[in-house]
């Protein structure tokens, strides 16, 4: 975090709650917050005059609180004062009955290859933000076992049960004809070796993990040459799902032509945002909050993330929102926590 905690403390409850009236009204209007707007936002906490809180915000100001973005009067929060506004002045809301409702009938009844990628979406919809979903990494995944199925003469699939009920699913093609009558030889010979081994250690050690086999066996033999591919750390070539690119383009942050030209790059270069997640800890839960010049990537300084963890079985990925700095912290920490909450209990 780039802002001491105990900066914070030092406010008082007044400059505290100046602070919050300026964000939350800035969260809503998009426009910069004046002392005589705070005054009426505030009128039934404080009775303070336009003039007393001009010079408290001449004091936020002057912590690096807020700032003037042109010569306007009014004031906008800084990355500073919104890290201070999300460790210590947001109170997280509650989802509506109908919006749980909504993410629960939109995920509870997809199929478990499209789970993932619906989620992006359904984040995308109801944030009006970029919804992410970061696939996980299955290196620590147990195998439970294999199915070898005949699709053609050249052609086999491997269906690969998981941990926690998942499936992967991988189509070999074979440059011979494969003896359909080995099939079911092969696949007992590998399911006494690999059950209950994480797909990590067989990537690694699969050779030594057949090491009496009849490597003259084609069908075996095919199976090893594809290791790689079926034991490798994600479960498809790709490694994200992003939903909501108009979103974002709808927002007054994003109108000008270079700041339209940002969101696509951002868009299109997915190592940008893979990079973003990969510095997230995965090991503690909770809900992550990256604000503008905290994520360290000058393309990401208009954006905020706000992610968290989900499982499945002993494999962790991260799901979350990108958007403006100008972004509604609290319901999308609500939000982002419950479908990672209902990811995770469908792979239970």
């Amino acid at each position: 975090m780039l802002f001491p905690k105990r900066e914070a403390r030092e406010l008082s409850d007044r400059e505290k709650s100046i602070l919050r009236s300026i964000v939350q009204m800035y969260i809503l209007t998009a426009n910069p917050i004046g002392s005589r707007f705070v005054s009426r936002y505030l009128e039934q906490e404080f009775k303070l005059s336009p003039a007393t809180i001009r010079n408290v915000m001449a004091d936020l100001e002057e912590m690096e609180f807020i700032g003037h973005p042109h010569a306007s009067a009014g004031r906008v929060p800084t990355d500073k004062g919104y890290r201070v506004y999300v460790d210590y002045l947001m109170q997280i809301e509650h989802l509506t009955d109908l919006e749980r409702n909504t993410v629960k009938d939109n995920l509870l009844v997809k199929t478990q290859d499209t789970l993932l990628r619906d989620a992006s979406k359904i984040l995308g919809s109801m944030s009006r933000y970029l919804g992410v979903v970061e696939l996980p990494n299955f290196s620590d995944v147990i195998v439970r076992r294999i199915q070898l199925i005949s699709l053609s003469s050249m052609r086999l699939l491997v269906v690969m049960e998981l941990e926690s009920n998942t499936v992967r699913t991988v189509t070999l093609e074979a440059e011979f004809e494969i003896d359909y009558r080995t099939i079911e030889m092969t696949a007992q010979f590998i399911n006494e070796r690999i059950s209950g081994k994480p797909i990590k250690f067989l990537r690694e050690n699969f050779l030594e993990v057949i090491a009496e086999a009849d490597t003259a066996n084609p069908t075996l033999r095919l199976f090893v040459d594809s290791v790689d591919t079926l034991f490798a750390p994600y479960k498809h070539d790709d490694k994200l799902h992003i939903a909501g690119t108009p979103n974002l383009l709808s927002y007054p942050e994003f109108e000008n032509p270079e700041r339209i030209k940002g969101v696509i790059e951002l868009v299109e270069n997915e190592d940008i945002i893979i990079h973003l997640l990969d510095k997230q800890d995965k090991t503690e839960g909770g809900i992550k909050i990256s604000i503008g010049q905290e994520m360290q990537n000058e393309i990401l300084h208009d954006y905020s993330l706000v992610a968290t963890t989900y499982q499945i079985g002993s494999a962790s990925g991260l799901i979350g929102l990108i958007g403006p700095k100008r972004m509604n912290y609290s319901k999308m920490s609500a939000l982002v926590e419950f479908v990672a909450k209902i990811l995770s209990q469908r792979n239970e």
